[in-house]
């Protein structure tokens, strides 16, 4: 089968589109013939060994953690799945991953995938969509009547904590681009902060939210000045940055996504219900990996972005 791989560290030629051995399911697992994996920023800083620590690899390592497909084969001891599942699943970021015409995942991770959407496109769903579960309701503990910023709300993140947090019933302002923002309008935030026209501090400044959620990377200086924007008691919760907590109560957390299949299952079922929108921004075939690294590098991917075999 083909596949991508990096046999070691480095720029974004390391990347090889190659031929691999086929996968065998061990116990408690299942090979999936691959619909589409999606792309992540988190990839790049993977890719060229700078969270070695954080993500220690074996090499040659097949990338990219996010995963929809159809199960080919059943590993020993598993009883939920049978061959021809359409799954959706967040793989573990140090396994061998998703960017490959067929891979192994842990039974445990995978969730039956949307029945609504294109196979391919609900690669989009799992990790970034986790993401913003996670930091809504784990983080923040997110409820009917609050206020919440959601600062990058044109990310794949913020689009579906957008749409989460206004099914929640929470009064959302978020911040987003010209690219971005009828997108994200059309997902019916009640405010939109045009950040290419004002920092986002200054736009919103004597405005206080119940949460502020963080989703683009800032320095010291503009992370305080959000801090600041949340309410005496509320919670500041980061995917990106530590912060300083500032007092007056306010509680600072920073999200580091995991899997969960009973979570994607719920965000699943949202999906089916058409109350949760999944964006695809571009489709590639696989051997265009190394292409996608350079245009993320270099802030020219259009959004959220899936690879083909």
């Amino acid at each position: 089968m083909k596949a991508v791989r990096y046999h070691s560290y480095g720029d974004t030629d390391v990347l090889v589109h190659e031929d691999v051995d086929l996968p065998v399911a061990g116990p408690g697992q299942v090979v999936v013939k691959v619909a589409a994996t999606a792309f992540n920023p988190v990839d790049v800083a993977i890719r060229a060994g700078y969270l070695r620590q954080v993500f220690p690899l074996t090499l040659p390592h097949i990338p990219n953690f996010d995963l929809s497909g159809v199960i080919t084969e059943i590993g020993e001891g598993v009883q939920t799945w049978t061959e021809g599942d359409k799954v959706v699943g967040f793989l573990p970021a140090t396994d061998p991953g998703a960017a490959a015409e067929y891979t192994l995942a842990p039974a445990a991770l995978l969730t039956a995938a949307p029945r609504t959407v294109p196979l391919a496109d609900a690669a989009a769903l799992p990790a970034v969509g986790l993401t913003a579960w996670q930091a809504l309701y784990e983080h923040a503990h997110l409820r009917a009547g609050r206020h919440i910023l959601i600062n990058g709300a044109g990310g794949a993140v913020g689009g579906y904590a957008t749409q989460l947090a206004k099914r929640t019933g929470a009064v959302v302002t978020a911040t987003a681009g010209p690219r971005s923002a009828a997108r994200i309008r059309s997902y019916a935030a009640d405010q939109i902060v045009n950040y290419t026209e004002t920092p986002v501090p200054q736009a919103l400044a004597g405005r206080r939210f119940d949460v502020v959620l963080n989703l683009v990377q800032t320095g010291p200086h503009e992370t305080a000045q959000l801090t600041n924007l949340v309410a005496d008691g509320g919670t500041f919760v980061s995917t990106t940055t530590e912060a300083e907590e500032p007092g007056r109560g306010v509680r600072v957390t920073r999200v580091f996504a995991r899997s969960d299949a009973g979570a994607l299952a719920e965000l699943v079922a949202r999906v089916d219900a058409g109350t949760l929108k999944i964006d695809v921004a571009d489709r590639r075939p696989l051997a265009d990996l190394p292409a996608v690294h350079d245009a993320a590098t270099t802030g020219r991917l259009p959004g959220k972005t899936i690879l083909i075999p």
